[in-house]
Order: structure tokens, then sequence, then C-alpha cells
């Protein structure tokens, strides 16, 4: 406060509270320069004065601001890892779901008090400006959204780092809801350009497609293929006020300038140069599934895109290891494998597989031998869902087809494996069919998640009950002939962006408290546990949610036109739209709650504002249906009188991650409630847990590890666990049988058959309850009764603000093991032979 006399005006009340370390010192220094970076950006790179310039241009201009301190950062840690020549860990995801960059970056640089106070004296609102941004929603959902918070934890971590994926023109569909239908709309997200990416043409490398192989004495060609190029752009990926920053290298699909052009005849010209945009089609857009594998020959095309230009990229890198140098250094390549670390995220870059043994035996000329031991020792395999429907099969017709050379290499690559199961297991012929590479019967397919496991030296699961169910079912074959092989990872969240940024007023209490070093170790919230019944703190926890819920409630109010009551407990759903993660059974409590409160106006109700958010794949029928039924019992609960502000629900248009990071801070109740066994780990859960909301949930997925960590007591845990799942599949599930049984049920659903929520349409949703009372596979109303009851403690203890609150501490206080830094240190010890370390980069001079 001793530089306020200097500022252009004094600090209110507001920018007094903003001051908080948590966020970076406003010196006047830094806010002067700040100042003059952005008045010359918005000159010199935009090309505007203030008289025209629009709010998107200050957004820009604010964005080069802070760009301008990364850069130097970005060229010194690449020049670190040149002269220092660490291993080197690739990241391969076809997904990566950043969100927004700009206010990620001034936390991870300590510069947002200061960008905040010198906006402010430039007559600019930072938060109005931070919401031009567009969302580089590059991911579907918990699969991308982890690999950015791998990013981030890689780089806070100072492993030497990169993320390698697709710069898809456009990324996840932008969903509305129109008369309550989900309608998509293209994500035109780099409509403005992107400030944060650096095209890199230099770098630009060929892949190959289609054509034939013709064996010699010399060895194998790929000869008449059709040629697209990669075009590089690099993403900064800056560590925690480290000075590390780390890169994010997406690739985008050009056609080669002789493209088609030799079939030019008289007027074929024009259409030559039109049919430039198949090549490029490669890298236009974002497969919109979640946990749902689609055999498209374009995803086939943008699967083997990624990973032939990552290799290429990955393999000049190794041979070149001096910064600046195109000199080969080193072509020994039994030592890749001490030099590189390859993560496969999910099996959809599990073409690195054959690709790298083409690489390696084709053009480098390796031995068989040598070359599969080097591939197996570089590569990684991260599993993300156990659901059949999501398991990627490829027809073998289509792979001879778009790429020839890999059918021959995986063809190989499963004679061998399959001669090495037979010698351990002679005589098990079922055995063999079970853990071939190609399944056989109808149309002959490659099972990729096989193919990831035989070429890979550790196969992991995202959470410890997850990885169980693989060994157990599977994978349970390949668990017994290599168990060596199998680990588990438990999925975590970059605290950064999970807790200091979207939700400041939280981090700064438990800073008051405990220091600000929680930042980069997590584990430290457990010193929160001798504040649990400190009535100042339980205070000052208890004021942050209720200030975030006033702020989510004007927010909502603006978009959806609905009255919220802000002491009204918001109980939040938001993901995917999916049977599995049912959804259906928050229908089902919402309608029953309805009715109770209409039996009995006159009792003293614990009052809910219920939200549900997510989006459903364009193809998936039931998952739309599902909408369509929220949406419909919204508009039957919003309007009535009897029931006023005690029930509200909404419908969360076009759940992203921009909106998570608005809603999590506010929501009192986490809701995760799949079926017990359907759920790899989720990271909701992490986040709601990390930001004081409570969780209602089945043992699934991560929610079994956070129980354990903050006492089974302290969450609301109901319904089936594995073992009665498979209990109740060996007996059968009876929907009927429960709905015969449980009136509140019987009510709810005839209610849903019978058209009460869609009077116009009486019948509308007649396939969601024939496929509740007939074939559901995630067992709803098995879990119905236990899930009303539980609920039902949800609101008694609602009531006792302080003894809600106290779990509240607990909760976040046991949130240690669910960062990011701890999975991926694991990952980096464990599979990747790497060392984290914190030791800070030295700082960039700024002169340079």
């Amino acid at each position: 406060a001793a530089t306020c006399a200097t500022m252009s005006k004094p600090l209110s009340d507001h920018d007094r509270k903003k001051q908080i370390s948590v966020r970076g010192l406003a010196g006047v220094e830094n806010v002067a320069e700040l100042k003059q970076n952005f008045n010359r950006h918005l000159h010199f790179t935009l090309v505007k004065d203030r008289n025209v310039a629009t709010r998107r241009d200050y957004y820009f201009a604010l964005a080069h601001t802070v760009r301008d301190h990364l850069i130097g950062r970005w060229i010194r840690t690449q020049q670190h890892y040149y002269e220092k020549d660490p291993k080197r860990v690739y990241y391969i995801s076809l997904e990566f779901y950043m969100g927004r960059t700009l206010q990620n970056t001034m936390v991870n640089l300590a510069l947002e008090n200061a960008c905040d106070e010198a906006t402010y004296q430039l007559g600019l609102d930072m938060e109005e400006l931070e919401d031009m941004e567009e969302d580089a929603g590059l991911g579907n959902g918990g699969l991308g959204r982890l690999a950015a918070c791998f990013l981030d934890s890689m780089a806070s971590l100072g492993l030497a780092a990169y993320g390698y994926g697709i710069r898809y023109e456009f990324g996840i569909f932008n969903q509305k809801i129109v008369n309550g239908w989900q309608v998509e709309e293209a994500d035109d997200w780099l409509r403005y350009g992107n400030p944060w990416e650096k095209a890199r043409p230099e770098y630009m490398r060929p892949v190959h497609f289609y054509g034939r192989t013709e064996h010699h004495p010399d060895g194998v060609k790929w000869v008449d293929t059709q040629v697209v190029l990669a075009l590089p752009y690099d993403t900064p990926i800056p560590g925690y006020r480290n000075n590390v920053v780390n890169t994010m290298r997406l690739w985008s699909a050009k056609a080669p300038c002789e493209f088609n052009l030799k079939d030019f005849n008289i007027g074929g010209y024009i259409q030559a140069v039109l049919d430039r945009n198949l090549a490029e089609n490669i890298s236009r857009v974002l497969y919109p599934n979640d946990n749902f594998f689609e055999g498209k020959e374009l995803r086939l095309k943008q699967e083997y895109f990624v990973v032939s230009a990552t290799l290429q990229d990955i393999i000049r890198r190794f041979k070149v290891s001096k910064f600046g140098s195109r000199e080969i250094a080193r072509t020994d390549f039994s030592k890749l494998p001490d030099k590189v670390a390859i993560q496969l995220n999910d099996t959809h870059p599990a073409m690195a597989i054959p690709e790298l043994m083409r690489v390696l035996v084709d053009e480098e000329k390796l031995d068989w031998e040598k070359a599969w031991d080097i591939c197996v020792r570089t590569c990684a395999y991260t599993n993300h869902t156990v659901l059949p429907e999501a398991l990627e099969r490829w027809p073998v017709d289509l792979f001879a087809h778009l790429l020839p050379r890999h059918l021959e290499i995986v063809y190989e690559i499963n004679r061998r494996h399959l001669e090495r199961v037979a010698a351990k297991y002679p005589g098990d012929c079922d055995r063999l069919r079970r853990m071939s590479l190609i399944e056989e019967g109808g149309q002959k397919r490659i099972n990729m998640a096989h193919l990831c496991i035989v070429g890979s030296h550790a196969v992991n699961g995202v959470a410890q009950i997850h990885s169980d169910i693989l060994k157990a079912t599977i994978f349970k074959d390949f668990y017994e002939m290599e168990p060596h092989k199998f680990q588990n990872k438990t999925n975590g969240i970059t605290p950064r962006r999970w807790l200091v940024m979207c939700n400041p007023g939280l981090a700064e209490v438990i800073a008051e408290r405990i220091g600000e070093d929680f930042i980069r170790d997590l584990d430290q919230l457990q010193g929160l546990l001798k504040y649990v019944n400190d009535e100042a703190f339980i205070r000052d926890v208890a004021k942050v949610k209720q200030e975030n819920k006033l702020k989510f409630a004007v927010h909502l109010e603006e978009h959806y036109k609905v009255k919220i009551n802000p002491n009204s407990m918001f109980d939040i759903q938001v993901k995917r739209i999916h049977e599995y993660k049912r959804q259906l059974l928050n229908c089902l409590h919402i309608i029953t709650y309805y009715n109770r409160i209409k039996k009995e106006p006159n009792k003293q109700w614990t009052p809910r504002t219920i939200m549900i958010g997510g989006k459903a794949a364009p193809g998936y029928h039931t998952a739309k249906m599902i909408i369509r039924l929220i949406t419909a019992i919204g508009e039957v609960v919003n309007n009535d009188p009897v029931v006023g502000d005690r029930l509200k629900v909404i419908f969360l248009e076009n759940y992203r991650v921009t909106l998570a990071e608005r809603a999590i801070p506010a929501a009192d109740l986490s809701e995760q409630i799949s079926t017990a066994g359907t759920e790899a780990s989720g990271t909701g859960n992490m986040k709601f847990m990390l930001n004081g909301a409570l969780t209602i949930g089945t043992m699934d997925g991560a929610n079994v590890e956070m129980a354990e960590e903050a006492g089974e007591d302290n969450l609301f845990i109901f319904g089936m666990r594995v073992d009665d799942v498979d209990a109740l599949d060996k007996r059968g599930y009876h929907a009927e049988e429960y709905y015969n049984r449980l009136p509140e049920l019987k009510q709810a659903i005839d209610q849903i058959a019978g058209g009460f929520f869609s009077p116009k349409q009486p019948d509308l949703f007649k396939e969601i309850v024939n496929m509740l009372m007939h074939h559901d596979r995630f067992k709803v109303f098995a879990d119905y009764e236990d899930y009303i009851k539980c609920q039902e403690k949800v609101n008694a203890l609602y009531k006792n603000p302080k003894e809600w609150t106290k779990k509240v501490i607990y909760n976040i206080a046991g949130c240690g093991k669910f960062s990011s830094d701890r999975t991926i240190a694991q990952y980096a010890r464990e599979i990747w032979g790497m060392e984290p370390t914190l030791e800070k980069l030295p700082a960039p001079d700024d002169k340079h």
C-alpha cells in the first residue's frame, strides 16, 4: 500500500481486497511498464488508437502484453533443455481442453494484480477483457481436460515436456438449447485469431497415406502415397512461478503445392486447387464423441496424422541435440528410451507403436528385435474407460486401404506376440483368440487397446478401482502374462486453474492460515485440519462460498431469466450427458422432491437450486432426450407457484471450461452418481471438493479415494458397490420390481410416461421410460431408494450451516492427493524415469 500514493488514483476497498499476495504484487514499475506495452501493442500490433479500438482490440493488446512476459522465459527454457539434454516426455493426445489462457498465464507469472491495476488506470475492466477470449475447446470432457492439467503440472515440476495434438479449426460444438432441445453450432474459435500460438512453418513435416508396399532385398518401401503436410503451431505452457515455459505443439493439415496438379489437364486447374481442401479437412473438426468409438476414415487419418508428424519431430530432436543446430549429433537409437518417453493418452495415438517400428525398421534399418525393444521401452499407455462401446477397434479393410505398411507391421507384431503367448500357455487356443490384436469373425478388426498393451512397457488406469477392474476384467489375460506392466495413476487437477484462478477468495482464506506454498504442494492443505473447529475460519469459508453463490446467481439470472434464491442449496451435476453418468437418477430425485413439496406445501423444506449441464454427442439420441427431459421438468417446476423459490431446475447451457470455472466455486453439492464400476476416475469430482462443495456419490472412480482422504463420513456415499452390481447382474436386474415396490418411484415414472412434463406431447418421453423399465444397462432404479434417503441426509445437514462447513473443511484438507502435480510426479518416477524438480530457472533479463 506504500506505493498507492504514486498511482494515478487511490485504491478503493474493492481494489484493496484484490491486492492479495496469491495474485502477485502490483509494483509501480510493473504497472507503468504494462501500461506502456499495452499502448504499444494497441498501436503497433493492432494498428488502432483509443478512438476506434473495440473491447476485443483491448483484449488482444492485453494478451500480447502478457505474452511478452512469456517469450524470454520460453526461449530460455528451450535453450536450457538443449544445454542439459534431459530425458524428454512427449504427451500425445487427440484432445487438449485448454479453455482460456490469459488469466491462467497471469496467475502462473504472478502478474494478475499488476495487470488489474494497469487496465484500471487505463479506464478498462480486466474481467470484461478476459471475457472476450474464446475457449480453446479442443476436447470433449475429462480426457482432454486432464491433458491440459497435465501440461500445467509438467511445466510446474520442471519436466522437459511437450504436448502434441491437432489444431482443430473447429473445437467441441457450441450448445444452444432451443425449445428445450440441444442444437449444435460450429465453434469457430479461430475467427479472430489466436494470440497465444506461433506458427512454425520451418518445422512442417510430410505425412503419407494410401499407396502400397514394395518388398526389396534391402527392405520395404511404402510407395505411391498421397502426401499431406503437417504445419505446427506452438503454444507456450508456463509453470507456476518457476520461469519454466514448455511447449504444446498442435499440427494443422496443409495440402502440398503439387497436390493433384500432376493430374492437371485443360480446365482441371481450378478443380485441382479446390480439391486441396480434402487434404486440409484432416485438422478441420474435433469428433464430438466422449466414451464412444466411431470407426470413420477421417478419424483414423487424424490419429495417424498427429502420430506421424509428432514422431518425425521427436526423432529430429533426438538426433540434433544442440540448440539452434541442424547437425546430427546422435545416431545410436539404442539410446532413444533413455532420452524419450512417449505417453499415449488412451488408444487414440496407438498408431505411434507401428509408426515407430516403421521408422526404425524401414528408414533407420534396425533389425526387428532391436527396434521392438526400443519401441516398448519408449512407449506407455493410459487407459481411460472400461465401456465396451468406447474401445477402438479399426476394421482391417479400412486400415489396409489407408495405411498398408502399418497393417503389415501390426500383423508381424501380432504373430510374434501370439508365439510368446503360445509358448507360455501351450494348447490354450481360447486364450490366443482372446489375446490376439486381430479380432476375427464377421468383419476383421484391430483391437487398439491390445496393440497398446503389447507395445508399451507400462499400462495404467486412472483411479485405483479402475486399475483393479482392468486387471480383473478386460485386460485380465494380459495382466496374468505380464503383471509388471500394470500400474495405477489416479488422476488429478491443477490447483492453479481450479483454485487460485477460479476461486481467489478461497485461496486467500487458506493462504491466511497456512501460507501460500500449498499452491505448489497441495498436501499442505492438511494444515487446515487444525482449524476445523475455528469459528473465524468456519465463518470465512462460508462467507467465500456465499459470495461465489451471489456472483453466480447474478450470472444465471442474466442468462436464464430465472430468479435464483442465493440461500438455496446449489446442487450441481455437470459432465457429458451419458446414460452411465445417470443424469436420469438426478431427474428422478428432482421429481420426487417436487412431489413431496406439492404434497406438504407448508413443511419446512430445504430450498434447492438444481443445475445440470453438459453436452450430448450429436448422434447420441438417448442423451439428447435426457436433455429434453431435464428442460421439461424445469419448465413445470420453475413455473409452479406452490413451490416458489424452494426448488428451481436449470439446465446450464454450453457447459465448457469457462463455465466450470464459474459454477464449481459456487456449488454446495456435487453430484457424482455413476453406476459403480463405470466411471474410470472423474476429475470434476475433485474440482468440486477443492472448491468447498460436498459430494453425493457412489463408490466409483476417484470418489472411492476422495472418501478415503476426507473420511467417508464427510461425503454422502450411497448405492451399490462394484460387487453389488456384479451380483445383481448374475441375479438379473428387473426394473419393474423396484417400480412396483416404491410408490414415489412409480409416481415419478408415471408422470414422465403420462405427459405430466410434456402436456403438448404426452408420449414425448416414452423411449426413456421404455429404456428405464426394460433395458437400462446402468440400473438407475436399483440405486433410487438409497439415493433419495441420502438426499434427505443432505437436506438435514444443510440446515446446520456450521456442521456443513466443518465437513467442507475436512474435504478441502483432504484434497492434497488430487493435485495433478502428484499424478505427474508419479508418472515421471514410475513410468518415464524422470525426476521432477521445484527449482526455478533464472528469470530472463526483461530487456532482452
